[in-house]
């Protein structure tokens, strides 16, 4: 069933590729590799322009950890991406792909951006999962990583739906063990999306300008700028048409509305006793 929905931010390779092109990026780090579908194209996007692609995920699949293993000019760096992030260097665009919560997204960014900061670079970052589930709620690969106050009372067994802001007992969107959410939607430093709002807000403050485009698809793309980049101009320009498109809106409703609309059938049927008469 997982085959069903889209959810990789390789799907959205259209936006991001060309945009990656505009900046004339060579080195990127890419942050969660899952199992590395999109790494395979920024690994052929780098090694066409001499240049690196490092991925950061301390637990990707088997079959990405051999492939990087055996692939030029990539480097997979297994550890937790705020242990790390520090040490990148004259990096020209950030995926950021990893664990999905307030925290780790808002420190995530602090470190980009005093990465950048550092190497005369203007900052370039994509970012996944800027859309429902994990807009407003976080999400939780593995807890104990998230220092106990900066982290939200959670579940593993718990179950999303877009039309309730708690978990709901063994029904929507669920991990099965493999990832919990928090217990509500919503609220002060909980979800990706406040995360990122919040970055914006305290950068405003210190008299630093970022641009910002969110493409309401797939989960959800953010893509974050320096508004004075020599190429901001024509990057706003390719995703002005997406950014808050009311069409792409509907159409990630109406996919996600479908896929909770098969996980209740699911449920439902492994909850009927099969009449064997």
């Amino acid at each position: 069933m997982q085959n069903l929905l889209i959810h990789s931010m390789l799907e959205l390779k259209p936006l991001i590729v060309p945009a990656l092109e505009l900046c004339n990026a060579r080195r990127i780090v890419e942050i969660g590799v899952e199992h590395g579908g999109m790494s395979r194209l920024l690994a052929e996007f780098t090694a066409e322009r001499n240049g690196e692609l490092i991925s950061i995920d301390p637990a990707p699949s088997a079959a990405f950890s051999e492939w990087a293993q055996s692939t030029q000019g990539v480097t997979h760096v297994a550890q937790p991406s705020l242990e790390v992030i520090g040490s990148q260097q004259n990096i020209d665009a950030w995926l950021v792909d990893g664990d999905h919560n307030w925290h780790t997204v808002f420190n995530e960014l602090t470190l980009i951006r005093s990465a950048c900061a550092r190497d005369g670079k203007p900052l370039l970052a994509f970012l996944h999962d800027v859309s429902w589930p994990c807009a407003r709620r976080d999400f939780y690969y593995a807890p104990e990583r998230i220092p106990e106050k900066a982290r939200q009372p959670y579940s593993f067994d718990g179950g999303v739906t877009l039309d309730s802001h708690a978990l709901l007992p063994d029904r929507g969107y669920r991990g099965a063990g493999s990832f919990a959410w928090a217990h509500f939607e919503g609220g002060p430093r909980n979800g990706v999306l406040t995360a990122v709002e919040d970055f914006v807000e305290r950068e405003s403050a210190q008299q630093r300008e970022l641009a910002w485009a969110f493409i309401p698809a797939v989960f959800g793309l953010g893509v974050l700028f320096d508004l004075h980049a020599p190429w901001a101009a024509q990057l706003a320009d390719l995703l002005a048409p997406w950014h808050q498109n009311p069409i792409l809106m509907t159409l990630e409703e109406n996919r996600l509305r479908n896929y909770l609309a098969v996980l209740d059938y699911q449920d439902s049927a492994q909850k009927t006793p099969v009449d064997r008469a």
